[in-house]
C-alpha cells in the first residue's frame, strides 16, 4: 500500500447562480435555488445561468486531485482521512462502488446540465446587449466541451446529453462513443471560438476566445490530431501568452491575473474559498500561511527526487522542512516535505487562491509534442527548452539533439519536464494513460526518503490495464433503466 502508517440521476435540480459581475473580474459567490418558472426570462437571467456553471466547476475542481494526482506516483496518503474512497484511489484498488468516482461524475453531469439549460433558453430574452448572446452561448459550449473532455478521458465512452431531460428520460441515455464525444466536444469550441470575445474585452475568469482555442489544441493532442493540433497552438501563439519569468510568481494571489493563465477558476478567501491550500499542508498548520492542515497527502519521494538542483520548481513545488508553528521558537525544522504550491496564507480550507485550468506553459509542451510528432524535431525542442529555461533561469540545464535523440527518448524527457512544470495540477494520470506508460510507471512508487539512512520506502502496486478507463459509478448503473448502462470492461 502507498500508507504511512444519476449518471445524470442525481444533477437535475435547478441551482443556478444569483451573481454579480464586476467590471474585471468574475465573482462566484454560491448561488441561490430558483426554479425554471422565474428564470431565463432576461439576459441577466441568463449572466447568471453561465455564472452557474462555472460555479459548479468550481465547487468541483479543489477535490480533482484524489483521482488525478493521488493514484500516480506524485502523491501518496497520509495518515489522516479526510474524502471516503481516497484509501483504496491511493492504492490503486480502482472499484464501482469508491464514492470519488460518483462525487466527480454528478458534479460533472451537473455542470454539463446547467450548460444545456443555458443553451436551450438563449432565444427567450429579448434584451441582450450587443454581442452578449453569442458570449453567453460561447462561455457555455466552452465549460460543456471542458466537462465533456473531463470525462471522456476517465471513463471512455459516456452518456451525451445535450438537451434537458426529465428524470424518467435520463434513465434511458446509453454511452456514446468516446468518438462522437469527441466529435461533440470540438463542435462546442468551434462554436465558441466564434461567439467569445478575446481576454481583454470579457471578465477575468470568465472563458475567453483563447481559452477555447488552447482547449481545442489540447483535445486534438488528445486525439493525435497533430495537424490540427499545431493549427489551433499556432493560432494560440498569436495571442500574446508568455511564461512568466519566475516561476513562483504564478501561485502568489497578487500575480493570479498573469499573462500566463489562459483560463483559471476564481476564489474568495473566507468567503468564496477553496480547500486545496489546506488539504496539503501538515497537521498542525504551518506558520505564516494556516494555523492548520488536513494532511491528506504528501508529495512522493519518486517526484521529489526528479528535481534537479537549481531548478527553482522544486521549492515552489514541494516544501522540505517543517517546524510546528505551536513549538518552541528555538525548535529546529524537521525533515518533512509537503506540496507547497498552493501554500499560501489563507483562512484554513477557504483559500483564494485561483486555480488554473489551462496554463501557457502546459500548452508549450503539448506544442513540443506535436512539433516531433510531425518530423519537426529542431523545434521541438526550442519549446521543451522553454520550460527548462524557466525553471533553471537560464540555458544551462537545456536538452540537446542527443538528448531526444529517438521517439522514446523524447517522450521520457517531454513526461519528465509536464511532470515537474505541472506537478499537483492533475495533469500527471491523464499523461500516464494517454502515453500507454500507466502500468509501467505504477507498478512500484517510492513514497518516503530517510535523509539519514538515505533510503526510499519502495511500494509494489497492482496497476491493471483495464485501469485505463476508471468505472461507471456502481449507483449511476443502478439508477438507470435494465441494460441501459453498461460498464467498462475489467470492473
Amino acid at each position: 500500500m502507498k500508507v504511512k502508517y444519476s449518471l445524470i440521476l442525481g444533477v437535475f435540480s435547478i441551482a443556478i447562480g444569483m451573481t454579480s459581475c464586476q467590471k474585471q473580474v468574475i465573482d462566484l459567490t454560491p448561488p441561490s435555488s430558483l426554479t425554471e418558472a422565474d428564470f431565463y426570462n432576461t439576459a441577466a437571467d441568463l449572466n447568471s445561468a453561465v455564472l452557474g456553471i462555472y460555479i459548479r466547476y468550481q465547487a468541483r475542481k479543489p477535490n480533482d486531485w484524489a483521482i488525478l494526482e493521488l493514484p500516480t506516483d506524485n502523491l501518496h496518503r497520509t495518515g489522516y482521512s479526510t474524502l471516503g474512497g481516497t484509501d483504496e484511489i491511493n492504492n490503486l484498488a480502482i472499484t464501482a462502488e469508491n464514492p470519488l468516482f460518483a462525487s466527480f461524475w454528478q458534479q460533472t453531469y451537473n455542470g454539463i446540465f446547467r450548460a444545456n439549460a443555458v443553451i436551450v433558453n438563449l432565444d427567450n430574452p429579448t434584451d441582450y446587449a450587443e454581442g452578449q448572446r453569442g458570449q453567453l452561448e460561447g462561455e457555455a459550449k466552452f465549460m460543456r466541451a471542458l466537462l465533456y473532455f473531463e470525462l471522456v478521458r476517465l471513463f471512455g465512452d459516456v452518456p451525451l446529453v445535450d438537451k434537458l431531460l426529465t428524470i424518467e428520460e435520463s434513465r434511458t441515455i446509453p454511452r456514446s462513443p468516446a468518438s462522437e464525444i469527441y466529435t461533440h466536444i470540438i463542435q462546442d469550441l468551434t462554436d465558441a471560438i466564434n461567439g467569445l470575445p478575446e481576454r481583454g474585452s470579457i471578465a477575468t475568469g470568465r472563458a475567453s476566445k483563447e481559452a477555447a482555442i488552447a482547449l481545442l489544441a489540447k483535445v486534438h493532442v488528445y486525439q493525435e490530431d497533430w495537424s490540427n493540433a499545431k493549427k489551433y497552438l499556432d493560432m494560440l501563439d498569436t495571442y500574446g501568452f508568455q511564461l512568466q519569468d519566475d516561476f513562483a510568481s504564478l501561485w502568489r494571489i497578487e500575480n493570479e491575473d498573469n499573462n500566463e493563465i489562459i483560463f483559471a477558476i476564481k476564489y474568495t478567501d473566507g468567503t468564496n474559498g477553496h480547500s486545496l491550500s489546506t488539504y496539503f499542508l501538515p497537521y498542525f498548520g504551518v506558520g505564516g500561511v494556516s494555523p492548520r492542515g488536513l494532511e491528506a497527502a504528501f508529495p512522493s519521494w519518486d517526484l521529489h527526487k526528479h528535481f534537479e538542483e537549481g531548478d527553482t520548481r522544486k521549492d515552489v513545488s514541494i516544501k522540505e522542512y517543517w517546524k510546528s508553528p505551536g513549538g518552541p521558537a528555538d525548535a529546529p525544522e524537521e525533515w518533512y516535505p509537503y506540496v507547497n504550491k498552493y501554500a499560501i496564507t489563507h483562512t484554513p480550507s477557504a483559500s483564494g487562491l485561483d486555480l488554473p485550468v489551462l496554463r501557457y506553459a502546459d500548452l508549450v509542451l503539448l506544442k513540443a509534442e506535436v512539433l516531433y510528432n510531425l518530423g519537426q524535431q529542431s523545434q521541438a525542442l526550442a519549446e521543451l527548452n522553454r520550460i527548462r529555461q524557466r525553471a533553471f533561469k537560464g540555458s544551462s540545464h537545456n536538452y540537446t539533439a542527443a538528448d531526444i535523440a529517438t521517439p522514446q527518448a523524447f517522450e521520457d524527457k517531454l513526461l519528465l519536464e509536464r511532470r515537474l512544470e505541472l506537478a499537483f495540477e492533475d495533469e500527471r494520470w491523464y499523461d500516464l494513460v494517454r502515453t500507454g506508460r500507466m502500468e509501467a510507471e505504477l507498478a512500484e512508487v517510492e513514497t518516503f526518503y530517510n535523509p539519514v539512512s538515505k533510503q526510499a520506502t519502495k511500494v509494489k502496486l497492482n496497476p491493471k490495464s483495464h485501469y485505463n478507463l476508471y468505472p461507471i459509478p456502481q449507483r449511476e448503473l443502478e439508477q438507470s433503466n435494465a441494460g441501459v448502462m453498461t460498464q467498462n470492461n475489467g470492473y
